[in-house]
């Protein structure tokens, strides 16, 4: 059985990719590189480590034991877990840090990639066993974005894929064609109650791929916490980009939506 290992961050989007990749009969090797890893993680991979991110060295050297030579990055990292709460890191870690040009998340995913790449495992798609996720264009709730939230989508995905092509971040919300709140090391969320709060009810998210979007690495995602998000700052519409944003917990989260009378829909640069 041909094993793939799975680095795992916060959320429920690694447990899509670990029941996924086992439905193809592989063996996965899973290690959560923060605290907050889902506990289903724990109870249904063939094998699970507990690792901090910091401890790059332990990682690699756990994956070669395996024999893992194909790895999968899946989950949040975010910037304030790399900034504030990241353990003392090892050596390894240290000298990759120290190579650095910047702190961009490309410019660290990137060169976590090579590194895994000196010792035999390479990183591949994230989208490998999700692409069922990725919505096609269209309405997915009942509900349909007014005239004025059509011009606030197309408002947002313009200035989402401006700010992704300086890789600040994915996400915008909006208002009246002005941009309420960035995503930056916050995050989605954090930048949808900033946001919602700023519009006061009726803001407008987007959220999208980056103009050169490296599918080893931050792929777009959007599930629960994202709507929850929005109910407690009373946005209204949730926009993604069509066919290259991962939608996790479909089924319950558009109940969600439809309860509070939020809009989900999946966009291109067409719409």
């Amino acid at each position: 059985m041909e094993k793939i290992g799975l680095l795992a961050g916060i959320g429920y989007l690694p447990v899509e990719f670990m029941r996924a990749a086992k439905k193809t009969g592989h063996a996965v090797v899973v290690v959560a590189v923060v605290n907050e890893a889902a506990p289903e993680l724990a109870a249904e991979a063939d094998a699970y480590y507990d690792i901090n991110v910091a401890k790059l060295d332990k990682i690699i050297k756990t994956m070669r034991r395996e024999g893992v030579s194909k790895v999968t990055m899946i989950g949040k990292v975010t910037k304030e877990i790399l900034f504030k709460g990241l353990k003392v890191p090892d050596l390894r870690a240290l000298k990759l840090l120290a190579r650095l040009r910047n702190r961009k998340d490309d410019t660290i995913m990137l060169a976590i990639v090579e590194e895994l790449a000196k010792d035999g495992i390479e990183v591949v798609d994230q989208t490998l066993y999700l692409r069922p996720l990725m919505p096609a264009a269209g309405v997915l709730t009942k509900r349909k974005p007014t005239a004025e939230e059509e011009n606030d989508i197309r408002f947002g995905f313009a200035a989402a894929k401006a700010i992704g092509g300086m890789d600040i971040g994915q996400t915008v919300v909006v208002k009246h064609q002005a941009v309420m709140a960035v995503e930056a090391i916050e995050g989605t969320d954090a930048c949808i109650r900033r946001g919602g709060a700023l519009g006061r009810s009726g803001a407008v998210v987007v959220k999208v791929a980056k103009p050169n979007q490296d599918v080893r690495f931050d792929v777009p995602a959007v599930g629960r916490t994202t709507v929850e998000s929005m109910i407690e700052s009373q946005c209204s519409v949730l926009a993604v980009e069509a066919g290259r944003t991962l939608f996790v917990e479909q089924r319950d989260v558009l109940e969600l939506a439809e309860a509070h009378h939020i809009c989900i829909c999946a966009v291109d640069k067409t719409f």
